[in-house]
């Protein structure tokens, strides 16, 4: 069993729901990430999303922007956010690292290449945000052969069809992008959210994140009712950018906003 899959049956067998952070690799600059790895998995972690910095994100809003742009400004490529998972690794062998960026990185290093460099890094999923399932036969025949899981975003007007087709092709999680729009919006309605995991869980049977608009412990004790897991980035990575050159405050607003978080998910 896949240490995504392992994590999340424990909790499932708990009662509780996972915290997924995300922050960029990188960003402010490459000595802070792996020690903020550690200490985020001190604060209630369940699961990393590691983001992988990119020039021209589609997906991400201004906040995840900056934060590619602080850690392209230090020359953190793929190669060397792989080296920081191999890093946290001497540590840490049981919590899951997700990769999440896109695909022209992967494309320039060679699919082979990076499933083999990930799998030796210990990388648990590869989530490629501008991958489209139709085209992503390749890298996912690669990632399951090495076990680690491919993992895809849902939005809310995915059809059952696209919803089906994803749960067949992923394993781990689905990441249920909880708004139309990019990272960092603030209008997510847990009215509509409800109803498209309803309809998402009607059609597969694999775990399902909610990310993209939560900000506060509110907010993701509110999503925990409904999700599987609670996804948290843009309100994470706002701490690094409003701390400036302050790794130290960074850390320590990181890891003081997911203790709050995991309480409310936990309470």
């Amino acid at each position: 069993m896949s240490r995504i899959s392992a994590k999340l049956d424990t909790l499932k067998s708990q009662g509780r729901k996972a915290l997924i952070p995300f922050i960029t690799a990188g960003d402010p600059n490459p000595d802070f990430t792996v020690p903020t790895l550690h200490a985020m998995v001190e604060a209630g972690a369940d699961i990393i999303e590691l983001g992988v910095p990119f020039s021209d994100p589609m997906a991400d809003g201004p906040v995840i922007q900056k934060a590619s742009e602080r850690a392209l400004a230090h020359k953190t490529s793929l190669r060397k956010v792989l080296g920081m998972v191999e890093e946290f690794r001497k540590q840490d062998a049981e919590t899951p690292i997700v990769l999440m960026g896109y695909l022209n990185p992967v494309e320039s290093l060679g699919y082979a290449a990076f499933v083999t460099a990930a799998k030796k890094a210990g990388v648990d999923g590869v989530l490629t945000v501008d991958m489209p399932p139709e085209e992503s036969g390749e890298l996912i025949s690669l990632l399951n052969q090495a076990e680690v899981a491919p993992i895809f975003l849902l939005a809310p007007n995915s059809t059952p069809e696209r919803i089906r087709k994803m749960g067949q092709l992923g394993s781990g999680y689905l990441y249920y992008v909880s708004l139309k729009g990019v990272t960092g919006a603030s209008h997510l309605d847990l009215g509509d959210v409800e109803r498209k995991l309803e309809e998402i869980r009607s059609l597969t049977s694999l775990p399902v994140g909610v990310g993209f608009g939560v900000k506060n412990a509110e907010t993701a004790g509110a999503v925990a009712k409904l999700a599987d897991a609670v996804v948290v980035g843009s309100a994470l990575v706002s701490k690094i950018e409003s701390a400036g050159d302050d790794t130290d405050l960074a850390r320590n607003e990181i890891t003081a906003l997911l203790r709050e978080l995991r309480a409310a998910l936990d309470a």
